[in-house]
């Protein structure tokens, strides 16, 4: 590998660390500044002096700030997230068995909207101005103006309810996969939809800035189709713009995840992050934030390797740079 790829690598791995340890101290300051003592709320009539105090540092809000940083951090180089405080279990057990869940529907969510996006927006640059153009838009228009937990509702009270078509709570049988993806459809189409209509409206803006250009214009005056000229030298380009966007929106589809579990009540790491909040068990509510904060943090840094992977133009640009720098 490279000296260069390498130092790249390097800055780009220690902005993101500096950008977790951000969100830590920002995590744990929120949580001194929320009103209310959470070892009362959680005792509640129980909630003598003693045992309001004994929980207190359970918990680790007796400490300092900056103590309370150091202590957090340091237990999870150790790989220890954490206790709960109402079930005693660790914080890092809770969250692994919670963490699959949330994945397989944020997951499935981005698949749904590139497979139904990318068409549609490839659709209405071949169609520009046509019928099935103006339906495009005004089908993507409405998928990004209706908020994921209205969707959520909306699908779940007809497709579920009213036509039984599908299951209407729940996960599935464990062990059975047919199951666990029939209950993961209305869920992960609740996410997708938004993404379905940013996506096709992105893509489809790209794809005509694309068209314009010399060598496309070239290709129309050979007399190469222009179906075969979208698909197979537009569309590639026109879609790394929506490859940052997919970056910067998987902290998006991880919170729309905390609605989708709560309305169709599966298991995942929103709906135990949801809990704990309404319980003020803060252990949970730390570990399960610090682990969406994460996977923000490793899908941004992974987008930006492919991004310049899929785009010699970055490479190009990026070799540019050093020269300049080194003359």
């Amino acid at each position: 590998m490279p000296h260069s790829t390498l130092r790249y690598l390097g800055v780009r791995l220690s902005t993101s660390l500096i950008a977790v340890l951000g969100a830590v101290v920002l995590l744990l300051s929120l949580t001194t500044l929320i009103p209310g003592d959470p070892a009362a709320v959680l005792l509640g009539a129980r909630a003598t002096p003693e045992a309001t105090a004994e929980l207190r540092q359970r918990m680790g809000l007796d400490l300092p700030l900056p103590a309370r940083v150091w202590k957090f951090t340091s237990d999870l180089v150790q790989g220890d997230m954490g206790t709960d405080v109402i079930s005693s279990r660790p914080v890092a057990t809770m969250i692994g068995d919670a963490l699959p869940n949330t994945l397989a529907l944020a997951i499935s969510a981005m698949l749904l909207s590139l497979i139904v996006g990318i068409p549609l927006g490839a659709a209405g640059a071949l169609f520009k101005g046509r019928a099935i153009d103006q339906a495009i838009a005004f089908l993507s228009v409405g998928f990004v103006s209706a908020p994921s937990f209205v969707i959520s509702v909306f699908l779940l009270l007809v497709f579920a309810v009213t036509l039984g078509w599908f299951p209407v709570l729940g996960a599935g049988e464990s062990g059975d996969l047919a199951d666990q993806l029939w209950h993961l459809v209305l869920p992960s189409l609740a996410l997708a939809i938004g993404w379905i209509g940013y996506i096709a409206r992105l893509l489809r803006s790209s794809l005509l800035e694309i068209l314009t250009e010399p060598h496309i214009r070239t290709m129309r005056a050979y007399g190469v189709p222009e179906w075969k000229i979208v698909l197979k030298y537009a569309l590639k380009p026109a879609s790394i713009p929506t490859l940052a966007l997919f970056g910067m929106g998987i902290g998006e589809l991880l919170g729309g995840a905390v609605f989708a579990e709560f309305i169709f009540n599966r298991p995942g790491l929103g709906s135990l992050i949801y809990d704990a909040i309404a319980l003020r068990n803060y252990p949970v509510v730390q570990g399960g934030v610090f682990v969406v904060v994460l996977l923000f943090v490793l899908a941004n840094l992974l987008v930006d390797f492919a991004y310049g992977w899929i785009d010699p133009r970055v490479r190009a640009k990026a070799k540019l740079t050093r020269k300049g720098g080194g003359q």
